[in-house]
């Protein structure tokens, strides 16, 4: 059974680093990734997925990124229910195995400064590879 889930997306909030009672890190987070594709209107348009990362992928996350940040990440997802006063609640989470951070905390603070900065896409294609 295969449950993988890769994703190239942008924090929509500064990560909050939290504990469990048995003192584990964790972090819960929203990651906003862009659609493929525009709509009718020419708009992109970004699905926010709920994720949450554990340890000292947790504790990194935190402490390296921010709001806005650009992160890639590879997991799982995961499905869970609980009781309220309303009703059943139903929760889908991404789980983070491995999170890669794909620009720097320096990178963004200082992107106007940046040369390349007014580029748009990749600066090299796969028509540049020699193979």
């Amino acid at each position: 059974m295969i449950n993988n889930v890769v994703l190239v997306g942008r924090l929509t909030k500064d990560p909050e680093l939290m504990k469990t009672q048995s003192n584990i890190s964790y972090v819960r987070f929203t990651l906003a990734v862009n659609r493929s594709f525009a709509d009718q209107s020419g708009e992109r348009q970004a699905d926010f997925i709920n994720c949450i990362a554990w340890r000292n992928q947790a504790e990194n996350l935190a402490r390296f990124m921010k709001q806005g940040s650009q992160i890639g990440l590879q997991g799982r997802i995961q499905t869970g229910s609980y009781e309220t006063d309303q009703g059943t609640r139903y929760t889908t989470d991404v789980v983070a195995d491995s999170i890669q951070f794909l620009e720097s905390r320096t990178q963004k603070s200082n992107d106007n400064n940046d040369e390349f900065s007014n580029l748009s896409g990749s600066i090299i294609t796969d028509n540049d590879l020699p193979f």
